[in-house]
């Protein structure tokens, strides 16, 4: 058996992105490696406006590990670009640098799944041990439709709810200033 470099190097970019997600959606979903758990999570969603949170909590968990698991096993790169969107969606108002809060770690990520989505999971993966049975331009077009489609609509659903939260805010300010004495 002869290895293959570029399909090694697939199985260690698809296990080193894939372990750091994994890591991430375990701390979301359980509080490993230092994370807040589900409680914290929700809280987490609450503040930045996803609604509902807990489910928000969930899915974000799920899909970070769950896309982690997935592209270790080298099944799925359209989860990883689409969970990574909706994170990209609320790091930008931070601009581009983590440093800043921005959105350059998980832009990142999520551009490493797409690109291993588009290139395919190279010989040491499940793909590969399944005859390539879900390897399909179809079914690659389908899975990252369906993840955009389905980032969109989570970054839409909070920009919503952000804005009616500014909304109210800016009523109640307006209300407190109005209700003092002049």
């Amino acid at each position: 058996m002869c290895l293959n470099r570029k399909d090694l190097g697939l199985l260690a970019l698809r296990g080193a992105v894939g372990g750091v997600l994994i890591a991430h959606g375990t701390q979301k979903l359980f509080g490993w490696f230092g994370g807040g758990g589900l409680e914290g999570t929700t809280q987490a969603m609450e503040h930045m406006g996803f609604h509902p949170a807990r489910q928000s909590a969930i899915a974000a968990g799920a899909g970070e590990a769950g896309g982690g698991v997935l592209l270790v096993a080298g099944l799925a790169g359209a989860v990883v670009a689409g969970t990574m969107a909706g994170a990209v969606a609320v790091h930008a108002p931070g601009g581009f640098f983590a440093t800043s809060g921005g959105y350059e770690y998980p832009a990142f990520l999520g551009a490493t799944g797409l690109a291993l989505g588009l290139a395919g999971p190279g010989r040491y993966s499940l793909d590969h041990l399944t005859c390539h049975v879900l390897d399909r331009p179809w079914m690659g077009l389908l899975a990252f439709t369906a993840s955009v489609a389905g980032a969109y609509g989570v970054v839409a659903r909070r920009r919503h709810a952000v804005r009616l939260r500014e909304e109210r805010a800016a009523v109640e300010a307006d209300e407190q200033e109005g209700s003092g004495l002049s």
